[in-house]
């Protein structure tokens, strides 16, 4: 009997024991415990990666957790559905992709009212939070070689529609289906190209423009190789791209445990003009830099960082 004694109670305190260690199922993440590690994400351009490099390099070098680089996932919702799974934590994102792109919401014009929107429409219903954008506004745009333009009379996108006939378009694959892209830019301007567009790479637009495999291209008005290429931004002259202003998106849980990672990145808000965006960008894509380095050189230039 002392012996069927001591068995059930080995096997009570065995069974607390697995209760205790266990915490019901929850992880690290879910009871708000201290991360030491953090995932970041971009999208595959270069303005993505640099913006992943400063975020990465200001949490490196201002707290001690490790962080890790997903970098190039691919495109918006890519990036969106590996922050929803956990895949990664963080990754920067644009105010109007997230209204139109994600939400399917109709396009709004107003900056702040779009980041009111997605801020508290992400965090009911998918648990993310939109932290303080960094300053610039990478909208969409119509470009063209600057010659071309002039030769045309070309100053606005309205003016394409006398000669939608004679230009060849050339757009990236999401902006040949997101609603504030092609398809619904050709139904607020009320014209569709002859020319079926050519569907490229976003690191080979510019390029392609400027020596004439096509002749207008989805641009970003952040890009450096705007000028770099002597390109032409049309006027949105219906307002039809709603703004994008970048800033980070990250899991609510993963800043329940971490606020640090909020005082960290609110350091970058409002510190990143469209102007020294093109810069940044420019420095990669043109100059060839690293955009680690361009990244470290931006945050020593502005003391965010020490040496």
């Amino acid at each position: 009997m002392e012996s069927l004694h001591r068995t059930i109670g080995v096997i009570i305190s065995a069974c607390f024991l697995i209760v205790i260690l266990t915490g019901c199922g929850k992880g690290p993440e879910e009871d708000g415990r201290e991360l030491k590690t953090i995932t970041i994400g971009s999208k595959h351009f270069t303005e993505q990666e640099i913006i992943a490099e400063i975020m990465a390099q200001m949490i490196e070098m201002n707290t001690d957790m490790k962080v890790i680089r997903k970098f190039n996932l691919g495109g918006t919702m890519v990036c969106f559905n590996a922050l929803k799974s956990g895949d990664i934590d963080l990754y920067a994102e644009y105010t109007g992709t997230g209204l139109v792109n994600i939400l399917k919401r109709k396009a709004q014009n107003d900056p702040e009212e779009v980041y009111q929107v997605v801020k508290e429409t992400f965090h009911e219903e998918f648990g993310l939070v939109w932290l303080k954008p960094f300053g610039f506004n990478n909208t969409y745009t119509l470009t063209m070689r600057k010659r071309h333009a002039e030769k045309l009379g070309i100053k606005r996108i309205s003016d394409i529609a006398l000669h939608r006939n004679l230009l060849q378009p050339g757009f990236d694959a999401e902006f040949l289906e997101r609603p504030d892209g092609y398809p619904g830019l050709a139904k607020k301007y009320g014209f569709t190209f002859k020319k079926r567009p050519k569907q490229m790479d976003p690191g080979l637009m510019y390029k392609a423009c400027a020596e004439g495999a096509v002749d207008i291209i989805d641009g970003f008005a952040t890009d450096g190789r705007i000028s770099a290429y002597n390109l032409f931004v049309l006027e949105d002259d219906r307002s039809f791209f709603p703004p994008y202003y970048a800033a980070p998106l990250v899991r609510e849980e993963v800043l329940a445990g971490n606020p640090k990672i909020d005082n960290v990145l609110i350091r970058l808000a409002g510190t990143i003009s469209d102007e020294t965006m093109q810069r940044l960008n420019f420095q990669v894509d043109k100059e060839e830099k690293r955009a680690s380095l361009v990244a470290r050189n931006f945050l020593l230039e502005r003391k965010l960082i020490g040496e």
